[in-house]
């Protein structure tokens, strides 16, 4: 092992090497064109008229056109595409160079796609010429001219002007796409985003995603609204907050881990239906469907509950994936995940009966559940009450098996300290979480609007964090006052938007769709 570590260092500093030459030769190219008065860095702007799939889309519309004027005579369909020839300002990134002497194939890579460049020393003049056969492999470039297919039937731009706009001092990974290095991606997202077509396809259809979800809510008259980062009390969710002080007022302060409390908030002060997407922040670990920061979706509408809310969700995950991906049919990995047909229900209890074979509807006390889970070699700690072991069991047992859309409902109280209780069953509460492909996607309550019982609840959650629990909430004295206010009964939910754009991208970790993931540092 020992001998492969000292090789790949080696091969790593040889890398860095060759990489510190190229970068000498770029560097004294520049000099030479600043010497030249044609410094790229002093170009301000270049006025594009097309990209690159808008220019082949347009011209293969254009070639049917002008084929059926034509009809089977090859010279007057020639002649009318040389009449026809659609002039225009394109600007990307060089990606690729073939040279045949006094005439070149580049590529050119913008935002929407790569197109074939033909430029020749007759079109852009001698002098021109001999300046772009110094440029590389990455500098970033402008042509003028028209758009014509090649005799090999590739719609090309003739180059008639070429300017250099940015000059690239760095060279392009030359096999990106054999590079296994993810962690190297994920730090250099900017060179991943030009080398990978398929990487920035993912933000493209996140973004979408985004988009869609706000035109779903705002035509249901929610509000979309923004609430602080900087809390006083980082309630909301189980969670351990990152902490922080504020200099001006002198206060230790956190960052939110939930956007609940103050949301709930606006809807006391009679705002009815609100929403927010947002950061927020959880000082835990990462791993392939975690991030410390992530974005977050709550939403909370007045007068419903939360069956009200799972007739929303279902409706609203149907509707991103018609919009965004074509289909309510959505693969990942090796499964086919059905957001079409109508999603199953069951309670937590009935879940871990299916797939546990324990009952807890006959499991009468905390001493018989703590018995249950030492038969099934279940850890829990002493504080574990019978609802933290239920949900303990579903952990282990059920959440795997959930591959389709389920909702799993009515949790026991001792997890759900926001919740109100079913009215038929104070033992468990109008909550549930909506699961796919094994993860939890949202999570949702009939909202506890009760004051004198949710000041019960956080003064429970003051004796668990005294017994070491760092994720359980403080006592927040203004919701609390906000409750006393009055408000009316509220559906809540909160959503992982980025574990929605991993199901919806087909991509393994979570690190896949955030443009910058929580990375170690490095020395630099």
């Amino acid at each position: 092992m020992s001998d492969i570590i000292e090789k790949t260092d080696q091969i790593d500093e040889q890398e860095e090497q060759d990489v510190n030459s190229l970068k000498k030769i770029r560097i004294d190219k520049l000099e030479e064109m600043k010497a030249a008065g044609a410094d790229p860095f002093a170009v301000t702007k270049y006025d594009v008229t097309c990209h690159a799939a808008d220019a082949k889309a347009a011209y293969d519309s254009a070639e049917q056109e002008l084929k059926e004027q034509a009809g089977d005579n090859a010279e007057e369909l020639a002649r009318l595409l040389e009449e026809n020839h659609r002039v225009v300002r394109i600007a990307g990134r060089m990606m690729s160079r073939r040279d045949m002497g006094k005439a070149n194939f580049i590529d050119l890579r913008d935002k929407s796609d790569r197109i074939q460049v033909y430029v020749r020393m007759n079109d852009v003049g001698e002098e021109q010429f001999a300046q772009f056969k110094k440029w590389d492999i990455g500098d970033i470039i402008g042509v003028e001219g028209y758009v014509f297919r090649t005799r090999r039937g590739e719609i090309s731009v003739h180059a008639q002007k070429i300017t250099m706009l940015s000059k690239s001092l760095l060279p392009l990974p030359e096999k990106w796409h054999g590079l296994k290095n993810q962690d190297v991606r994920y730090r250099q997202r900017y060179t991943d985003l030009i080398c990978n077509p398929e990487v920035k396809e993912t933000f493209i259809k996140r973004s979408k995603i985004i988009s869609s979800i706000r035109r779903y809510l705002d035509d249901l008259d929610f509000m979309e609204v923004e609430t602080p980062m900087l809390v006083a009390n980082a309630g909301g969710a189980a969670a351990r907050p990152f902490e922080t002080h504020y200099n001006a007022l002198d206060e230790d302060v956190k960052l939110r881990i939930s956007l609940e409390l103050y949301l709930k908030r606006l809807i006391v002060g009679g705002l009815e239906r609100v929403y927010e997407i947002g950061r927020v922040f959880r000082n835990e670990g990462v791993d392939a469907r975690h991030n410390p920061e992530f974005t977050l979706m709550e939403l909370y509408q007045a007068y419903t509950d939360y069956f009200g809310m799972m007739d929303l969700t279902e409706n609203m995950f149907r509707h991103i994936a018609e919009e965004v991906c074509g289909s309510t049919l959505i693969p990942y990995g090796e499964n086919m995940i059905d957001l079409g047909k109508p999603f199953e229900r069951m309670t937590m209890t009935e879940s871990v009966k299916k797939y546990a074979g324990v009952d807890f509807s006959q499991v009468e006390d905390t001493a018989a559940a703590k018995k249950l889970a030492d038969e099934h070699h279940i850890e829990y700690e002493e504080r574990h009450k019978k609802g933290d072991i239920l949900n303990l069991f579903f952990e282990e047992y059920v959440e795997e098996h959930l591959i389709q859309p389920t909702f799993i409902m009515d949790h026991p109280v001792e997890i759900s300290p926001l919740t109100k209780k079913k009215p038929d069953d104070p033992d468990h509460v109008e909550r549930f979480e909506l699961f796919i492909n094994g993860w939890e996607m949202c999570n949702a309550y009939s909202e506890l609007n009760d004051p004198i019982d949710q000041r019960e609840r956080f003064i429970e959650q003051e004796k668990l964090l005294s017994q070491g629990d760092e994720e359980a909430n403080r006592i927040d004295e203004d919701f609390l006052r906000a409750l006393e206010i009055g408000m009316p009964p509220t559906g809540g939910i909160g959503y992982g938007i980025d574990r929605l754009v991993m199901l919806m991208t087909n991509s393994p970790a979570i690190r896949d769709v955030l443009l910058f993931p929580t990375m170690k540092s490095i020395d630099q």
